[in-house]
């Protein structure tokens, strides 16, 4: 198996379009281009049958999931967290996944504001207007964005505050929280 660089825009692309835990990066490309799956993903087709049925079965029973019932945890790849550069780029890396978990709600975010300054905007300039020294950062496949010039404790206290806002048990935000 060959290794390649990809910026981060790339990456964070690939990793949007993962639809199971596990699934390799080259088996999403193969998805995504059309092409045909790799020699071990043909070798789980019997197991991969299996599984759409029983996939049929379960949405014939189930509703569409509300960004209530969406859980972040589905899409949350702990590897590819571990990837990410540092603190901020795991940081944005929780941030994304919660964003395109929860779409429709995550406008919540724009509540969480500290003393003397806001920590989610929908524009780089509206963060900067707020204070020196933000540091914003596009939150990827949104439009939001997010301050990042503070401490690791206050980032954490964000996504507590983030996840709690989404409609996350306590448990399930500090969970979020030490993803950090």
């Amino acid at each position: 198996m060959k290794k390649i660089e990809i910026d981060d825009e790339l990456y964070q692309y690939i990793a949007s379009n993962t639809q199971s835990i596990g699934e390799s990066a080259s088996d999403i490309l193969r998805r995504l281009l059309k092409l045909s799956p790799s020699e071990s993903a043909q070798n789980n087709g019997v197991v991969e049958e299996k599984q759409e049925q029983s996939e049929q079965v379960v949405e014939q029973s189930v509703t569409k999931l509300t960004s209530r019932t969406a859980n972040v945890f589905n899409i949350l790849n702990k590897e590819e967290l571990a990837m990410q550069k540092g603190v901020v780029g795991r940081f944005l890396f929780i941030l994304s996944a919660l964003h395109r978990t929860h779409k429709e709600s995550f406008d919540s975010v724009l509540e969480i504001k500290g003393r003397d300054r806001i920590y989610f905007a929908k524009s780089k300039e509206a963060l900067l207007e707020s204070g020196s020294s933000m540091n914003p950062k596009n939150i990827a496949e949104s439009e939001y964005w997010v301050m990042t010039n503070s401490n690791t404790t206050r980032k954490k206290m964000m996504l507590h505050e983030v996840a709690l806002g989404l409609g996350y048990k306590e448990s399930e935000a500090e969970t979020i929280r030490d993803y950090l």
